[in-house]
């Protein structure tokens, strides 16, 4: 026993040393001691992800631009546009790039919905920060674009601000937040729908939000949508309301669809298990480890 545990010692010890020796990257060989330099260097990023952030910001940048466009366009044509007209451009715009970027990032564009995501395991927290981070960028490199191209008149700025007051805005953002997030699980998250309708459902639902809320609370849904041009107008009047809001309501909406989701197990099981947490801890589980083969650092 003990000649073969030296045996094997040792065969581990040279394969080791072998593969060392002979790992080649761009043509150059990489000793032990790179390695452990690379290990020691800390937080690496890896080229893949580079790219889903990548496409975060382009999505954002034109979902943003051609939503905040409208509004723009609407007030200095005269209402032209229409309120009609805007809806149907915001939801246009996200339908197409949830189906342009989709493949690559997951098509957030919105840092309530990768919260949500994480928060009932779908999306890993770490990553969290820098798609919100690339959401909000995707957002001022458009408002900074339309303010250049359209001007900065007072009437231009096209952030979000209640006609009302702040807590009817609050009330009805965190509702069709919800609603959002509650079709988005639906279509993009559950194996048994049709995953080639999800950006339609998606586009169509802003729109719809869109139109029945606009005129009252801007049917922002996202705080990177609310915070770009704050930030480039510097004005925040009331944006705490669309920071808390749709976050809020997202998450409730995520875990509202978890409620409904299909379960093969009978009713006296889960309640005797206590189901609900033990079935979301599991599947939340089972959803870390297909996030760490699809989004790796």
């Amino acid at each position: 026993m003990g000649e073969i545990s030296e045996t094997n010692l040792n065969l581990s010890k040279s394969m080791k040393e072998n593969v060392v020796a002979n790992i080649k990257e761009g043509g150059e060989i990489i000793n032990e001691e790179d390695l452990n330099r690379e290990g020691s260097s800390g937080f690496s990023v890896s080229v893949p992800f580079l790219q889903k952030l990548l496409a975060e910001v382009f999505g954002t940048y034109f979902v943003v631009f051609a939503g905040c466009a409208s509004i723009v366009v609407n007030v200095i044509k005269e209402a032209q546009v229409t309120p009609v007209g805007v809806s149907v451009v915001w939801g246009l715009a996200v339908m197409v790039m949830v189906y342009s970027v989709g493949h690559i990032s997951g098509a957030h564009f919105n840092p309530a919905v990768s919260i949500a995501f994480a928060s009932t395991g779908r999306f890993p927290w770490k990553q969290v920060p820098a798609y919100g981070a690339a959401q909000l960028l995707g957002s001022i490199l458009a408002s900074i674009t339309l303010r250049l191209l359209l001007g900065a008149e007072e009437n231009h700025f096209f952030g979000s601000a209640p006609t009302g007051s702040d807590m009817q805005a609050f009330v009805l953002e965190l509702i069709i937040s919800f609603y959002l997030m509650f079709v988005i699980s639906g279509v993009a998250t559950d194996n048994r729908a049709i995953g080639e309708l999800a950006g339609l459902a998606i586009g169509a639902t802003i729109l719809l939000n869109v139109m029945f809320a606009g005129l009252i609370s801007g049917s922002s849904m996202n705080p990177a949508r609310s915070l770009g041009p704050a930030i480039v107008w510097n004005r925040y009047k009331s944006i705490w309301v669309y920071i808390v809001a749709p976050i809020f309501g997202m998450v409730c909406g995520a875990w509202a669809y978890n409620l409904i989701r299909f379960t093969d197990k009978p009713l006296r099981e889960i309640t005797r298990t206590g189901s609900f947490i033990k079935t979301a801890t599991s599947s939340r589980k089972i959803s870390n480890v297909k996030i760490k083969e699809e989004f790796p650092l």
